[in-house]
């Protein structure tokens, strides 16, 4: 078991990038579906099919059994209710905007999430990360305003705008999920956090049945069904890839979903990406990786310290 979980940057960064390209195959088979679709009917597959790859993942490591227990079982509920709204909100941005620009502006969560430690967790964020921060909101707006500015004009442009607004709301969903996550993570393990997650991402999206669900062709439950999938593998592969390298080694090839994106959209939606998207991006993602870089070099001046400190120090 030891040398299962020894540490290999390479294999991690393979099994990060699959996950991505997962996740863009689960964002475009939901573009795919349509725009017609309800949110919540879109969260259910999502939710529940991806179910089915994750319980195999699990029954395969030996942890099915176990992640079944739980300490917090409200704050799984709390995680997956934050998860799940995050979930709708970006959906419907999803297939109301072109899809690079959707990936784009959610590359906000992490930097709102850097926010909300430091006001809810009390973390501490020296100089240095809240200009990354504002750097790279900077940029989230440079990519939303010229969206933002279509409310008054009506028709596919208002969708747009709305679809811009959507996907914001969804980072700053997201951000919280990505807070109460980190509360979990101390007492449970990751299989617990995965599996519950989903579970209750089904049960929550089946509130919004009464709301007025749509009959579904053929074709578009299919296409729902490969999204659930899809975001199961890509939770699964996800997993592995930081089960064998450290979060800062990883985490930067997140980035390379916009390159896949902006192509995928091309291809089959005829999306373009504009000048202001990509300058955006662009500071948006560097803010983001030196957030990343930031955190590795603290990380290592932490583990320095403690080196450094000698036996019973500070008790």
């Amino acid at each position: 078991m030891a040398a299962a979980d020894a540490l290999n940057p390479l294999r991690g960064i393979m099994f990060k990038v699959s996950s991505v390209v997962i996740f863009v195959m689960m964002q475009t088979c939901i573009k795919s579906a349509g725009s017609d679709i309800p949110a919540g009917q879109i969260t259910f597959y999502r939710s529940a099919f991806a179910i089915v790859p994750i319980v195999a993942y699990l029954a395969f490591e030996g942890e099915l059994r176990g992640a079944f227990r739980t300490d917090s079982p409200f704050g799984h509920l709390k995680r997956g209710f934050l998860g799940i709204l995050s979930m709708g909100f970006g959906f419907y941005g999803l297939v109301h905007l072109p899809m690079p620009d959707a990936i784009a502006i959610g590359y906000s969560t992490p930097l709102l999430a850097v926010v909300f430690a430091a006001i809810f967790l009390k973390e501490t964020v020296r100089v240095y990360r809240w200009t990354a921060v504002l750097i790279g909101m900077i940029g989230v707006v440079i990519i939303s305003w010229p969206k933002l500015t279509m409310f008054e004009q009506g028709g596919m442009e208002s969708e747009q705008a709305i679809g811009a607004v959507s996907v914001i709301i969804s980072a700053v969903l997201a951000g919280f999920a990505m807070i109460q996550t980190r509360q979990l993570v101390r007492t449970e393990k990751t299989a617990t956090i995965v599996l519950f997650f989903s579970l209750s991402g089904a049960v929550f999206s089946l509130v919004s049945l009464p709301f007025g669900w749509v009959e579904l062709s053929t074709s578009e439950k299919l296409f729902l069904i490969g999204a659930g999938f899809c975001g199961g593998v890509g939770q699964v592969l996800l997993t592995e890839g930081y089960r064998n390298a450290d979060v800062s080694t990883v985490a930067p090839f997140e980035y390379t979903s916009i390159l896949l994106g902006i192509g995928i959209a091309y291809v089959l939606f005829g999306d373009v990406p504009t000048v202001s998207m990509l300058i955006g991006t662009a500071i948006t993602v560097s803010a983001g990786i030196f957030i990343i870089y930031r955190e590795h070099q603290l990380g290592l001046e932490r583990k320095a310290a403690r080196k450094a400190s000698p036996p019973g120090a500070g008790t």
